[in-house]
């Protein structure tokens, strides 16, 4: 554990991981993002500027918790967040769905997979065994 400054109101405390908020500015903080959530819920059209505006929130932090998954906007605008690959408006997280397929198979074909039919190499007879020392 740390002792570090809150990023937000500048108290110390112990930081378990790499927390830059105390617990009181964290619980602040979620309640503000439930707050935000049920706006949305109400309003499920409203942009990221107006949301922001009527829930004292920054955009930025509207904006991070779209990238964490943790909200969904109700629809994929230049206004709101776009993919940090190829750019394209997205409603939540950091890739669009094409983008992730792209990763994910540049990332399967990074392993080199058994080849059907291969001849898997088997162990010798009396080579890789377990020995016991007789008395």
């Amino acid at each position: 554990m740390d002792v570090t400054n809150c990023k937000s109101c500048g108290r110390l405390f112990n930081a378990i991981g790499r927390e830059r908020l105390c617990p009181a500015c964290k619980k602040a903080l979620e309640e503000k993002f439930q707050t935000v959530k049920a706006y949305l819920e109400e309003h499920p059209d409203t942009s990221v500027e107006q949301t922001a505006a009527d829930n004292d929130v920054t955009m930025k932090q509207i904006r991070q918790w779209v990238k964490e998954e943790r909200l969904i906007l109700s629809s994929a605008t230049v206004a709101g967040i776009v993919c940090e690959k190829c750019g394209k408006p997205i409603r939540t997280g950091r890739f669009c769905d094409k983008c992730k397929e792209n990763m994910a198979s540049q990332l399967e074909s990074m392993y080199d997979k058994p080849k059907p039919g291969a001849d898997i190499k088997t162990a010798e007879p009396g080579g890789n065994r377990m020995r016991y020392l007789k008395n």
